[in-house]
């Protein structure tokens, strides 16, 4: 692969810590608590459920819940799109892409990744979004794994998919993405990682794909 740089590019009780205690509110449960079969797992009645806050990105808002010991709280969630990420290979040199982050005001050095739309398989979006990222068509593209992200307050999913075969193609790139390509040796691509500021989705799909001996000389 050329260097697109030229460098080588119980059921318990789970405290305040998910929510606020809200006494007094809200009506008699919709539906009843059921056992799942399997011993103490139960399902949590929601009294009611109230989005605050909605927008092209994100819906954000709370589920009154009924819990176990019979008390109420509110949980607070917020509902993203699904979203991959691409280990892309070739040659040895892993394709990755460096931009600022203005949530967390901090350059960072990630994966291509990006939405899931509507209609699209997970395989299907990570294609598109490494050709219009980077400018790298891939001959083939499989599903690693897929998983909820940070179930304590977000409604969302993540897909890893590895990506092999890559062709230089035109990159197509969104407005909001001002964006730098780096190809990385598979055998840095790991260390540079988990330096900070380092990517909670770039760590996960690296050490995914190196489980799967997709990245047999990775550093772990």
């Amino acid at each position: 692969m050329t260097d697109p740089l030229g460098n080588g590019h119980r059921t318990a009780n789970t405290g305040d810590e998910n929510g606020s205690a809200d006494t007094g509110e809200g009506g008699e449960s919709s539906s009843a608590v059921a056992d799942t079969g399997d011993g103490d797992r139960w399902e949590w009645p929601v009294i009611e459920s109230t989005v605050e806050y909605d927008n092209e990105w994100y819906t954000g808002g709370y589920d009154l819940v009924e819990q176990p010991d019979g008390s109420r709280k509110r949980y607070y969630w917020a509902e993203l799109p699904p979203a991959v990420v691409v280990v892309a290979v070739a040659d040895g040199q892993l394709v990755m892409v460096e931009q600022y982050r203005p949530a967390i005001r901090e350059h960072c050095l990630e994966l291509p990744a990006g939405i899931v739309e509507d209609g699209e398989s997970a395989t299907t979006a990570g294609a598109r979004e490494l050709r219009e990222e980077t400018g790298f068509e891939a001959a083939g593209v499989s599903l690693l794994e897929s998983f909820w992200c940070t179930t304590g307050m977000l409604r969302h999913r993540r897909s890893i998919v590895f990506a092999e075969g890559l062709t230089p193609v035109e990159p197509e790139l969104d407005t909001n993405e001002f964006l730098s390509v780096r190809a990385v040796p598979v055998t840095e691509a790991l260390p540079l990682a988990r330096t900070e500021p380092a990517n909670d989705a770039t760590i996960e799909a690296l050490l995914l794909a190196a489980a799967a001996e997709l990245l047999p000389d990775a550093a772990l």
